[in-house]
């Protein structure tokens, strides 16, 4: 420990009735000849910490000359009819640009920074917010030549697997009207789905990519943990945090991560990503494949404890079955392996993500080297204070924090504990991947519910994705890239679209790989794609 005086100043406001107060809340007692010695040390650490509070923030650059904001605005209520646009802004580079992503049209999950633009969050909880910072995904892609139209919403802080939680209104799904678009980036799916935009970048912390894009029936890739910085990006849980690419296609999909990944040297879980000039030619490795599709020298390993969850819709299990063979069709080897630690894969990451959800919001990003968004921080303490922001948060969020408050008394050593675990379950996938090149799970367990009544209850809200992540939120723990693709349509089974002629929603399939394995997957993801389609399936 360094001590660089232990004569307070004059003035100092630490006084042994603070010092008492300290102990308290911790829980100790001093003796008392040594209290005057705690209140010097206390109360120099203060004049430590109020200087370093009075230091100007550091912040990453942010051009907006070269990248001016513009048109920023509140979409109208004719253009946005299915609720999937939170804020609408023209932010385009100034100056010729022949970028890789160059003239496409991009929007972003609301709760990626653009500064100068609000950022909703989907919440009431926290309100006012508007970033001083351009996410390091921003930076990559208006380099890269893309022009960004706008935010596309956010489920209520990421807590929702469904897409009714946003505090700006339910988001529609694209095939069906009154059904899910699913969650969290619900905006970003509906928006590619639609055409609104060429594609989004979403966050997935328990599948936020992935079920979105299956309800939509686009792409959504989860890459490996720490590919993306997630720099300037609102965070639920820093080990769960990935950033990923929605299209409505694999190729596209391939081009989009190509042009945001690697290592910012700022966010510590994309240093051991490797630098964007070193990041692997997706697109180009995908394009220069000539001739038939064909997939002789692969394994796929089908998880078989996927398959036996117990909220699986037969008629899933059925299409995802039939999309399995088509990668046979392409002379890959298919086969049913076991990994029996999958199916208690949600477990591990319900002890990570509500314990270290409910740090997240109350302490920061403790223990990261990182860009702390200090301010938005700052926000979530303040509302946690407030009776009238507390009655407008999400039944989810209320949750994680009863959850996590609970945990921290009760049961103190349950984070470190399902971190520990979360290892065992990446090795066990790993192992599997020894003999796999890639494993397949379907994504979701049933298609789109409808959405819950205005006046549901919190739990009649939690019930519509009951088992919606039982084979997505394990690999937010684990790491692995998955790849997320539609492979096929069926009608509801409940909601306003049932017994209506040619209502039908999207069903999709997991295509996962090893650590850093993005080409691979792409690589059995685009010879699939290749060779249906999908929603003739």
């Amino acid at each position: 420990m360094s001590v660089f005086s232990v004569d307070p100043k004059a003035g100092n406001p630490v006084t042994t009735e603070v010092l008492n107060e300290t102990c308290q809340g911790l829980g100790v007692k001093l003796k008392p000849e040594e209290q005057e010695d705690y209140r010097k040390l206390l109360a120099v650490f203060d004049e430590s910490a109020r200087d370093l509070m009075a230091m100007d923030d550091y912040l990453p650059i942010c051009d907006l000359n070269r990248f001016p904001r513009q048109a920023i605005r509140k979409p109208d209520a004719e253009e946005n009819v299915n609720g999937a646009w939170a804020t609408m802004c023209s932010v385009k580079d100034t100056q010729p640009n022949a970028g890789v992503l160059s003239g496409l049209t991009l929007t972003l999950k609301d709760m990626i920074s653009v500064a100068g633009v609000p950022m909703l969050m989907g919440t009431e909880f926290v309100t006012g917010y508007t970033p001083n910072i351009d996410a390091t995904v921003v930076t990559r892609i208006l380099e890269a030549g893309v022009h960004i139209t706008g935010k596309a919403v956010c489920e209520n802080l990421c807590h929702s697997a469904t897409s009714h939680s946003s505090s700006t209104g339910t988001v529609e799904n694209p095939h069906a009207k009154g059904y899910s678009a699913g969650g969290s980036s619900s905006g970003s799916g509906v928006l590619v789905s639609l055409g609104k935009c060429w594609g989004s970048i979403g966050a997935d912390q328990g599948g936020s990519v992935r079920i979105p894009a299956t309800n939509c029936g686009i792409v959504g890739m989860k890459p490996t943990f720490g590919l993306i910085p997630y720099t300037g990006c609102g965070s639920n849980e820093a080990t769960n945090d990935h950033l990923g690419p929605m299209t409505r296609t694999v190729l596209d999909n391939a081009l989009l991560l190509q042009a945001i990944a690697g290592t910012d040297n700022i966010d510590d879980r994309s240093f051991a990503a490797p630098s964007p000039g070193n990041v692997t030619k997706y697109h180009e490795i995908l394009k220069s494949i000539s001739g038939p599709q064909r997939l002789d020298n692969f394994k796929v390993g089908i998880i078989k404890e996927s398959l036996e969850m117990a909220v699986l819709d037969p008629r899933v299990k059925e299409c995802f079955l039939s999309a399995a063979e088509g990668f046979r069709k392409l002379g890959a080897t298919v086969e049913e392996t076991s990994i029996p630690l999958h199916k208690t894969g949600s477990t591990i990451w319900t002890g990570v993500s509500k314990a270290g959800g409910y740090l997240t919001k109350t302490h920061g990003a403790a223990g990261r080297r990182t860009h702390n968004m200090s301010d938005l921080n700052g926000l979530f303490l303040e509302a946690l204070k407030d009776d009238q922001k507390w009655e407008k948060a999400y039944v989810a969020t209320k949750n994680i924090y009863l959850n996590g408050a609970y945990a921290e008394k009760r049961y103190p050593a349950l984070l470190s504990k399902a971190t520990n675990l979360s290892r065992k379950l990446r090795d066990a996938y790993d192992a599997a991947l020894q003999d796999y090149d890639v494993l397949l799970t379907p994504t979701l367990p049933y298609v789109a519910t409808s959405h819950p009544a205005t006046d549901a209850t919190p739990l009649e809200q939690i019930k519509k994705q009951v088992g919606l992540t039982s084979n997505t939120c394990q690999f937010n723990q684990t790491g692995h890239p998955v790849l997320a693709m539609p492979i096929g349509m069926l009608a509801p089974l409940e909601g306003p679209g049932v017994g209506q002629s040619g209502v039908k929603l999207p069903v999709g399939m997991q295509v996962i790989g090893k650590w850093w394995g993005e080409e691979t997957v792409f690589r059995l993801g685009y010879a699939w794609e290749c060779a249906h389609e999908w929603k003739e399936l």
